[in-house]
């Protein structure tokens, strides 16, 4: 992403209710006229050409604009579904705001890839949901936004899902 104008602001996002409730957060609160918004995206399968997808592991898809990751044909070659409410948080935000909306999707662990992303990008500031998992849970799976935040280099925001 260029430098010209703005920071790039990311968002990651799975499409849950906590990641849309960041989503919302970060348009409201972060996010200004001139922004890159990019969201963040972990997918869970690759069904690409063995070249495309191997350099894809590595460094994520392309930026895709947002007029295409709301079209659903393009959407399916990448394997991830954007939900309505979502994509109704975007558009509102791209016509209010004079921000470039972009998705970028990785494939693997998302403590790994949220973190590669935020290097890689490289984002002026990181918005994630916390899902709140229960002490068990946390302690088999690890807490991605507890990984992240310790491991990043830019700025990270966690919204938490239950207050």
């Amino acid at each position: 992403m260029a430098e010209s104008g703005g920071r790039r602001i990311g968002v990651a996002v799975d499409f849950s209710d906590c990641s849309k409730k960041a989503l919302s957060w970060a348009i409201d609160n972060v996010v200004r006229d001139g922004d890159h918004l990019i969201l963040i995206t972990i997918a869970h399968d690759m069904h690409y050409e063995e070249g495309e997808m191997q350099l894809w592991e590595t460094v994520g898809s392309p930026y895709i604009p947002l007029s295409e990751f709301s079209d659903a044909a393009v959407m399916k070659k990448y394997a991830v579904k954007p939900d309505a409410e979502t994509l109704d948080i975007l558009n509102t935000a791209s016509r209010s705001k004079s921000i470039t909306v972009v998705m970028k999707i990785y494939w693997g662990d998302p403590r790994e890839k949220i973190c590669a992303a935020a290097e890689q990008i490289p984002l002026s500031s990181l918005v994630m949901g916390n899902r709140g998992l229960g002490g068990l849970k946390r302690m088999i799976m690890g807490s991605v936004s507890n990984h992240v935040v310790n491991n990043v280099a830019c700025p990270v925001t966690v919204v938490k899902g239950h207050i």
